[in-house]
Formats: C-alpha cells, structure tokens, sequence
C-alpha cells in the first residue's frame, strides 16, 4: 500500500498538522484502516479511491488512532496534495465524496489549496456541559456547540495557558473542544482543539474545527474573508471565506516521507 506523510497548513515540514495519506485502488476492511491509522498515531490518515466512470472524482474516509470521523480538513487537503504533487493529477480541481457530503479541492496558482467544506454554525447554549469548566481548568465567555463544543475567551493569552485535564475532556458528549479568541497583527481569530474522546489529545491544525469557526466569527466581526492562525505547539495558518451554508478553508502542504506499507 502506497503511503504519504504530509504536513498540512504549513509550509515547511514539522509544522502544521502531519496527516497519513493512503491512495487505494479498493476499499480493504474498515478494521484494516483503523489498524494502519492507530499503527502511524497521526491525528488523522486518509483513504481515498478513484470513483469509476469520472477523472476527478475520489471516495474518501479518515481514521483517527482510535476511531472513523465524519469530517477531516487537514486529511483531505493531504489527500489532495499527494494527488497534485505526486499521483499526477493534472485538473485544477478533485471532488471527494465523503460522510460529509462531496469537498472540492482546488489548486490556487501560488500552490495553496482550498477546500470547500460545508458551514457548520454553532449554537449558543444557555446551560454549559457538567464538567467543562473543570476539563478546561478555566471558564469561558461563551459556550456554543455543533459537532463540537466551541468555547469563547477574550484573549488570546487566555487560550495559549490552556492545560486541559484530556479525561474530563473525554467524558463530554462531543466530538471535540475548540477553544477560540479574537487575533492579532492581522490575525482575526486563533484557535486550539482538544479531542481525546477520539484519540487526538491535541489537534496541531484543524480543518473541520473552522466549518464551525468560520460563520462564527464571520457574524461576530461582520465580514466573510478572515485569517486564522491554529496555535498548538506545531502551529498553522488558515485563510477562510464564509460562502453562505459553504466555507472556503486554504492553506499549504509539505509531503515529509513517502513510501510502503507492508500489511500481509
């Protein structure tokens, strides 16, 4: 099996967040997947195969070490990336089918890549989740949920001191915590994203977390072209567009190694 490690949102390897990328001409079993993905501890590995009767048309899933999830950014920008660069892809745009519905792919003339994801708008919750406060060591200044909970400081200090407790984390019933606060020198938000109920103490950069971040601070600053910056110890940069029920999220890749996975 053909197998890529690509760090994406970055522009130089051991930045961003490294994702697993597995071009595959059939689908092995789901339990084979989620063995390689827990076998690489990426936060994510990619599986995608070529759909039959199209030229720029791809099934996609994603496997986290311990679980399948619905939606992965960083994966699939990867997944794109290795098609560009490696597999010679040569349209100007891949559509991958997924949990998720179809995300696009396209290649801007600078080499960065946009994904065009579906928006995610959370919604403000009147009562926060029992035990947040507390797997968070801090008390936000909102609380609002989608697939994730998102949880708004007034600073960005405030998000870069988290040290969450990862098993309180755990136990809420969400896929993961985005922890959000407004940006600075020409940064308009910054964010982190903790999900060890799916394996991922902390996600480096995270693509799916801004389907919910973007009509977020959209509404909040009142404009739809933002700039956001992921600031995990790895760190990455995102530019973002709120497109009505659709978000645009760019960002570069970098392939770190390439070879074989050796499975029987």
């Amino acid at each position: 099996m053909r197998y890529f490690h690509v760090d994406a949102f970055a522009q130089t390897p051991f930045s961003g967040n490294p994702a697993g990328v597995c071009p595959l001409e059939a689908w092995p079993a789901a339990a084979l997947m989620q063995q390689i993905a827990a076998e690489n501890h990426l936060a994510e590995t990619a599986f995608f195969v070529a759909r039959a009767g199209t030229t720029a048309e791809y099934d996609i899933r994603w496997f986290t070490p311990a679980v399948e999830i619905d939606l992965c950014g960083h994966a699939t920008l990867a997944a794109a990336h290795v098609l560009f660069t490696h597999l010679g892809f040569a349209e100007p745009q891949v559509t991958f089918h997924s949990q998720s519905g179809p995300l696009r792919v396209a290649r801007e003339a600078d080499g960065r890549l946009t994904l065009d994801f579906p928006s995610r708008p959370p919604q403000e919750l009147l009562t926060h989740p029992t035990g947040l406060a507390d797997g968070l060591r801090a008390t936000p200044l909102h609380v609002l949920a989608a697939r994730d909970l998102l949880v708004v400081f007034n600073t960005e200090a405030e998000v870069q001191a988290l040290k969450p407790d990862m098993a309180r984390i755990a136990a809420l019933e969400y896929v993961g915590v985005i922890a959000t606060a407004p940006g600075s020198n020409g940064v308009d938000f910054v964010s982190r994203f903790f999900a060890p109920r799916v394996g991922v103490p902390e996600d480096p950069v995270t693509g799916s977390a801004h389907s919910t971040l973007i009509p977020f601070w959209a509404e909040k600053l009142s404009k739809t072209e933002l700039r956001a910056r992921q600031i995990s110890p790895r760190g990455g940069d995102l530019w973002c567009r709120l497109r009505g029920e659709r978000v645009d999220i760019s960002g570069y890749a970098v392939t770190y190694a390439a070879g074989e996975i050796i499975v029987g």
